[in-house]
């Protein structure tokens, strides 16, 4: 039995919640017990405490617990979301637009968790913009720069899926900019402390390889049979909004094809972190471990 916790519901997990939807893990005959965490950043805590297993997140915990306690073992080992989610929404349309657009206007971003800014703030470094020249709303939920976009307090908003799709649908939107456009930059993955993965190899093998089946499945389904089978995760999602958000997270390619993290993609979310400060960074030969999911592709099961 595997004890796998999520950190936040987001849609972005698409992958994760159909697997345990489609009975993926169950077919490759591991038990698995789904648990969610008491907040946003204390997944990491219950693998230290032993209540968890392993948890799905971004590696981004995992550097930052390597920053914070000198007995972290925690380690990657299987990819789903392979590109940054987030998406800027603004109040008038902007089909042309730059990164520096952003500069004098009133811009809204992610407070519930760091690396949508972390991200963002690198890809204005590398335009050469400062990131501190932005006039930037830091503390606030995306539901409440969501209402201030729509009052006209703010210019552009820095959201996840589905609630992007709701403002583009009721016309108080527009997509300005796709994160994802950046190219690879690992975002979530199946993380554990390397000791739990030694003691469960067996399991955890099974479990890589019930997510590369899903990854199959997923990637062959139009966005309304994956609707179909993760809108009990999202029971206030009207079906129509579930379907077109998922169907702009499957056009922009933010899941991967195989549970394999790439080093570009980590070195790309690693640069973010060490340039917005948040971290030193930590190598990836030490956070991540590609040998369950290299085996998982190498065995190459049937999709769901």
């Amino acid at each position: 039995m595997i004890v796998l916790q999520e950190s936040l519901r987001g849609l972005f997990y698409a992958p994760y919640y159909a697997a345990l939807a489609l009975g993926a893990y169950e077919k490759e005959g591991v038990g698995v017990r789904f648990v969610a965490a008491a907040d946003f950043g204390a997944a990491p805590d219950a693998l230290f405490n032993g209540t968890t297993d392993t948890a799905w997140g971004g590696p981004m915990r995992v550097n930052q617990f390597y920053e914070q306690r000198t007995d972290c073992d925690l380690v990657c080992f299987g990819e789903a979301v392979t590109r940054d989610p987030f998406l800027l929404v603004g109040r008038t349309p902007r089909p042309d637009f730059a990164m520096t657009d952003l500069l004098g206007m009133r811009l809204a971003t992610v407070s519930e968790v760091p690396t949508p800014w972390l991200c963002l703030q690198h890809d204005l470094r590398l335009a050469g913009i400062d990131p501190g020249r932005l006039d930037r709303v830091a503390n606030r939920t995306m539901a409440e720069n969501m209402a201030a976009l729509r009052g006209g307090a703010v210019d552009v908003v820095q959201l996840f899926e589905p609630l992007a799709s709701e403002l583009i649908g009721e016309g108080s939107g527009h997509l300005w900019y796709a994160a994802a456009s950046r190219g690879p930059c690992s975002y979530t993955t199946f993380y554990a402390r390397r000791s739990v993965l030694a003691a469960k190899r067996d399991e955890f093998r099974h479990l890589v390889r019930g997510l590369y089946r899903t990854q199959k499945w997923l990637h062959a389904q139009p966005a309304e049979a994956i609707a179909e089978v993760v809108q009990p995760y999202f029971p206030a999602v009207p079906r129509h909004r579930l379907v077109a958000a998922l169907g702009r997270y499957k056009a922009l390619g933010i899941w991967g094809r195989t549970p394999i993290l790439p080093r570009d993609g980590y070195e790309r979310l690693k640069d973010s972190m060490v340039s917005g400060g948040f971290v030193r960074g930590t190598d990836y030969a030490i956070a991540v471990d590609n040998t369950l999911a290299d085996a998982a592709v190498a065995d190459d099961p049937p999709s769901l």
